[in-house]
């Protein structure tokens, strides 16, 4: 059994290579059990910490993923959030086939999912990608965004100048040709922007949804809590809404279940899920006009998909 490191994961990945491949994983047929997220602290209403088992199989390879998100690491001990790790074994038989680092695989998978929702609804004129969040992901984020659609400029707001400035600044060194900019004024950015994508730990909607324009992609990453989100309910009604798993979405995302909760929204109203958008294409953008939203909390095919092409490149 191959033990596989960070390292090896980001020499054995890309997402020109990735995103197209994920695209035709969730086209065929697969099986991903829901997936088991458990509080470590449930009687403290503060503590987020959690532990999570994400099993999925295809005719290829069995996979597991564990993971721990403890999201005060970073503040308290100066350490991630989230540790992971990648278990596969052969389909065929059983055997054991590789031990993967998961925390890697997240952030290529989950930028990679990002891109492929954005392929699939946004656009494909559209130019102005706006970032929420200047976490780990982030550059991951822009690098597979980049890599679908042609962006001209990217508008990149965060809490941390600091962070934000070091993001422009090492994302231009790779793309001379776009135009990156810290954000100043919210509403006025929203109202412009092509792509909206949201990669923070807020518990609290980020943009007024009033705003968005006509045309607009929402994508909707950071957020795994029932009780919190990154988009506000007018975002919501406002837009054709996807997920990448029904079942998750409707068990953790407070982007959809305060708005059911508050009787405007059902789980009817999602348009489908990333398979259905995969295999269904009528399901797609309808109209330049219509504002698309994706909201994601990760899925275990993902996870497994990339993990074995890792695998694969390193046998």
């Amino acid at each position: 059994m191959k033990v596989i490191s960070a390292e090896q994961v980001h020499q054995s990945l890309n997402f020109a290579d990735l995103v197209p491949l994920l695209k035709d994983s969730f086209s065929k047929p697969f099986h991903m059990p829901q997936r088991q997220v458990h509080l470590l602290a449930p009687e403290d209403k503060s503590s987020h910490d959690a532990f999570a088992l994400l099993p999925s199989w295809n005719e290829d390879v069995i996979g597991n993923k564990a993971f721990t998100y403890f999201p005060d690491n970073a503040e308290k001990y100066d350490l991630p959030g989230l540790f992971s790790k990648v278990m596969l074994f052969k389909r065929q038989t059983g055997e054991p086939l590789a031990l993967v680092d998961g925390t890697s695989i997240t952030y290529w998978r989950t930028a990679a999912i990002s891109a492929l929702a954005s392929q699939l609804l946004s656009r494909e004129n559209s130019r102005h990608l706006m970032l929420f969040g200047t976490g780990n992901l982030s550059t991951y984020i822009i690098h597979a965004h980049l890599s679908v659609r042609d962006i001209s400029k990217v508008t990149i707001w965060g809490r941390s100048l600091s962070k934000v400035n070091n993001i422009i600044e090492e994302m231009s060194a790779h793309y001379p040709q776009v135009e990156f900019v810290a954000s100043t004024t919210v509403d006025e950015e929203c109202m412009q922007a092509d792509i909206i994508c949201c990669a923070t730990g807020s518990k609290i909607p980020l943009f007024n949804g009033e705003l968005i324009k006509p045309g607009c992609h929402i994508d909707c990453l950071g957020n795994h809590v029932a009780s919190a989100r990154e988009c506000d309910t007018t975002s919501i009604l406002r837009a054709r809404v996807f997920v990448d798993s029904l079942t998750n979405t409707l068990n953790e995302a407070g982007e959809l279940l305060i708005p059911m909760s508050e009787g405007v929204f059902k789980a009817e109203d999602i348009i489908g899920e990333l398979a259905d958008m995969c295999r269904k294409p009528e399901l797609l953008r309808q109209s330049a006009d219509e504002i698309t939203l994706f909201k994601s909390v990760g899925t275990a095919i993902s996870d497994l998909v990339a993990a074995y092409q890792v695998y694969q490149r390193c046998s």
